[in-house]
């Protein structure tokens, strides 16, 4: 997955100008003169999968071009409690003024792969993909799902513009499935648009007029896990079909086990705990 360096870059800045504000560092600007210069270290204090180091190093480079920093532990990579992530030398004023703000990247992506991760081991040996969603943090989303696929996930569409997803509200908004998916059909004809189309259904019925029409994929929306297995029976493997809403760690693998496509969490994104991570002066 690509990520645009400009952009990131950008939303690292408005980052440090949140923490900074006009007057910078007031703590550190007290305390040091600004010559002084030394080495820290950013250690994991918990178990789980790392996500973000490379952005952590940006953000010292942001705050100061000339720190040194050296990455010991890749994206990806399982992290034990104690081990030491990312090596840092350059001014101290510098190194303290960056730390909260590389420290809050490093552990939102962290926490999001490692969240991630654990929900693919639940579904381990199933032919089912976790996939995300856009319950993301504004700003965040291309880095937050890239954190999902550190962590082993799939990524669903990054945003309206490159899929069509027909939800409740839209069959509501336009009176039936039928009408909401033919005029998807007759838009992306009309304006020259290739998408794949997605259509939610909440019930069996709705289900089975769904699958008379012309989609690729159809979301279950917060069916029970008979319904689930109902519907993959109904369908026989016309359409893929994805399991969404009311996931947890604790029921994924039953769901797994009904023969879905995949499987939506919009947790792994919107309520992943924060990677403790702590970076020391030496």
């Amino acid at each position: 997955m690509m990520i645009d360096r400009k952009w990131i870059e950008q939303l690292i800045s408005m980052a440090l100008q949140e923490d900074l504000g006009e007057r910078g560092d007031l703590t550190s600007s007290a305390i040091l003169d600004g010559e002084e210069q030394g080495k820290a270290k950013i250690v994991a204090r918990q178990e789980g999968i790392l996500a973000g180091v490379e952005i952590c190093r940006l953000v010292f480079n942001q705050v100061d071009s000339s720190v040194e920093s050296q990455v010991l532990k890749n994206d990806g990579q399982f992290l034990s409690d104690g081990e030491v992530v990312l090596q840092l030398q350059g001014s101290l004023k510098s190194l303290l003024m960056a730390e909260r703000t590389a420290l809050n990247f490093l552990a939102h992506l962290s926490g999001i792969a490692t969240l991630t991760h654990q929900f693919v081991e639940a579904i381990r040996g199933f032919p089912v993909k976790l996939l995300d969603t856009r319950k993301t943090t504004p700003g965040w989303r291309m880095l937050e799902k890239y954190a999902v696929k550190v962590g082993g996930g799939t990524n669903h569409r990054m945003g309206l513009y490159d899929m069509i997803l027909i939800k409740e509200n839209h069959i509501r908004s336009v009176g039936g499935i039928n009408t909401a998916v033919q005029k998807c059909l007759d838009h992306l004809r009309r304006e020259g648009i290739t998408a794949r189309i997605e259509i939610e259904v909440t019930s069996l019925d709705e289900l089975k007029e769904a699958l008379a029409l012309t989609v690729d994929q159809i979301m279950l929306d917060n069916m029970s896990v008979s319904e689930i297995r109902q519907a993959v029976a109904v369908t026989s493997g016309r359409v893929p079909l994805e399991a969404s809403g009311t996931i947890t760690l604790e029921n994924i693998r039953e769901i797994a086990a009904t023969g879905v496509d995949f499987i939506s969490v919009g947790k792994i994104t919107h309520s992943a705990p924060a990677f403790d991570f702590s970076m020391l002066v030496e």
